[in-house]
């Protein structure tokens, strides 16, 4: 008798958690910049005419951007500290959760990340939005940890 497989869900995109320095930071409404990409060197060989070779370079990531409501300071004085001339560098992690919201079941880190740019809110009298703060973290390396 054939087995029944089991099915397999891709995980909801909005069950995650940002840690800085292992503590969590409050909820983000939203977080990008999971991406890598390799620099790539074409390289044109004489009297070939099919093709171009094409050569990795170096790998190269993008900024984390997060986004959230204003409930504290603490990114704020994160990047306000940067303006100073006190830079401290702060590891950052990205834990996806399960359909129950308590399994993780991946989790990236980013190493030594340094604030590169604070959004404040837009405000505007005549909507009723929620007020956002975005905070741009430029850091060394994205790995996956699970």
């Amino acid at each position: 008798m054939a087995e029944t497989g089991k099915r397999q869900d891709p995980f909801p995109a909005f069950r995650y958690e940002v840690r800085i320095d292992a503590i969590p930071v409050g909820g983000f409404s939203e977080c990008t910049g999971l991406q890598l990409d390799f620099e790539i060197h074409d390289y044109v060989e004489g009297g070939v005419n099919t093709h171009t070779h094409k050569f990795p370079t170096r790998n190269k990531q993008t900024n984390l951007v997060l986004k959230r409501g204003i409930i504290d300071r603490r990114l704020w004085d994160w990047y306000w500290a940067m303006t100073r001339g006190r830079v401290r560098q702060r590891n950052v992690t990205i834990v996806l959760y399960d359909h129950d919201g308590v399994t993780p079941v991946a989790e990236w880190e980013f190493e030594r990340g340094i604030p590169a740019r604070w959004i404040g809110p837009q405000l505007n009298a005549t909507q009723n939005s929620v007020a956002t703060e975005t905070l741009e973290i430029a850091h060394h390396g994205l790995r996956r940890v699970r």
